[in-house]
This record gives C-alpha cells, sequence and structure tokens, in this order.
C-alpha cells in the first residue's frame, strides 16, 4: 500500500519524547483545542507492552504468573540481541505480536484521517534507531537462529518501512531532563530513561517538520508552545480556528 500524499488527509501531529515528558497529558489537552478547528482524534501508537501486562496480571487466578512469563521471555529478545544472538522462537513471536497489535492501531488511524479527522498520534514509529523506544524489536542480524525468527524480523522490518513511509505533518519533540522524567515516572529505570533522552534529539522522522519543546517546563509553558507549533501548521494548510 503506497502512502497518500500529506496534503490530501487532514493534518497528523505526532509527539514524542522520553517517558515522563508529558506526552499523553500534552496528547489530551491538545485533542481539546484542535477540536475548535474541525473534527479531532487520538491515536496511541506505541507498543504498550507495560499496559497489556498489567492488564494480564489483573486477571484471575493466573493473571500474575502470565504477566511475568510474557515480561520475563520479552526479556530474552533484548538481551540476545544485545549479545549478537537470535532470540528463541517463543519470544519473536510474542515480540512480533506486539507489532501487529501497533500495526492494527496504525491502520485505524489512517482510517480516521481519510474520515476526515485531524490525528494527535502518541509516539511515532521510526526506524533511525533500532532497538530503541518506537523502533523495530526483532532487529536479528546474526547468521545463528532459526529461519523463522529471521521471517519474522523481516516481515517486522517490512511493517515498520510502510509505517514510517507515512510521515506526519508536525511532530512536537518534548525534550526533557532525566531528573524530571524520573521524578514523574519513578517506576522507570534512571538507565533507560537516559538512553531514550539521549536518542530523543536524534530522530528525523523522514524529515518532517520538528518543533523542539522544552517539557521540563510547567505544563501550562509545555501547552502554550505546543498550541503555537500546532497552530502555525494548521495555518499553513489553511485551517481556521473557531470556537468550541
Amino acid at each position: 500500500m503506497s502512502p497518500a500524499k500529506s496534503s490530501e488527509l487532514p493534518p497528523l501531529i505526532a509527539i514524542v519524547g522520553c517517558d515522563g515528558s508529558g506526552k499523553s497529558t500534552v496528547s489530551e489537552e491538545l485533542l481539546l483545542w484542535m477540536k475548535g478547528y474541525g473534527p479531532a482524534a487520538a491515536a496511541h501508537l506505541g507498543k504498550q507492552q507495560g499496559n497489556t501486562g498489567r492488564s494480564l496480571a489483573n486477571l484471575p487466578l493466573i493473571g500474575k504468573l502470565l504477566g511475568r512469563y510474557i515480561e520475563r521471555k520479552v526479556s530474552t529478545v533484548h538481551t540476545r540481541r544485545n549479545g549478537n544472538r537470535a532470540p528463541h522462537v517463543l519470544p519473536a513471536l510474542i515480540m512480533y505480536a506486539f507489532t501487529l497489535r501497533r500495526m492494527r492501531r496504525f491502520r485505524r488511524m489512517l482510517a480516521l484521517r481519510h474520515q476526515g479527522f485531524m490525528v494527535i498520534a502518541d509516539r511515532y514509529p521510526q526506524l533511525d534507531f533500532p532497538d530503541a523506544f518506537d523502533g523495530p524489536d526483532l532487529s536479528v542480524t546474526a547468521r545463528e537462529g532459526s529461519q523463522f525468527v529471521h521471517r519474522l524480523a523481516q516481515r517486522e522490518q517490512d511493517s515498520f518501512e510502510w509505517m514510517t513511509s507515512y510521515r506526519p505533518d508536525l511532530v512536537l519533540r518534548l525534550n526533557v531532563d532525566l531528573d524530571t522524567a524520573h521524578a514523574r515516572k519513578p517506576d522507570h529505570r534512571r538507565e533507560a530513561l537516559q538512553r531514550k533522552i539521549e536518542i530523543t534529539p536524534q530522530l528525523t522522522f523522514g524529515g518532517t517538520t520538528i518543533a523542539e519543546i522544552d517539557a521540563s517546563q510547567p505544563l501550562g509553558m509545555v501547552l502554550a508552545a505546543a498550541k503555537q507549533a500546532v497552530a502555525h501548521a494548521l495555518s499553513d494548510r489553511g485551517y481556521e480556528r473557531s470556537e468550541y
């Protein structure tokens, strides 16, 4: 499926940043504000592995066991990949299942745009840094491992190439410092947050327009900067704001 020209569809605004940068809060506030310009909808385009694990953990009797099992199996993918070893079939299947889920959400987002909705996307797929957040999880380059796992990795790569062929009209990049991010997400490891903070400024999203926002500021200032960037992008597309 070939991507349509962005000018043929309502605007797509992506919000990216490290955990603790305020993506969800900014997305919710912007959605309400953007409805002053016309029909608008929100989409979450992340993996949501953590949400799935928490949902499973709430199941009666076997919930916690399932949640721990999936977390343990998924962790073996990252451990083996960092050691340049291909993951086993089961953890690879689990990670590919998250890719399929992400693809479904991405298709729903495209459907909303075709229905005439402007879209605010919380997170966005990227290929600049495989193995990093919102990038492919099965970038298997080692020669060892089964052909089946390598086929899964190629299918995942193809999926990400398709998703990233659709460039957002504007990316709001929420930059945050480590102490602020960790204070907002104390259950996250500082090392993992630090890596995301370092990678975030290097993401290009195909060369689309990116608005840099200091997300360590108070929420009111962050929202004001985000609205200013979005208003400018919508004005360039001929959108005018009415009372909502």
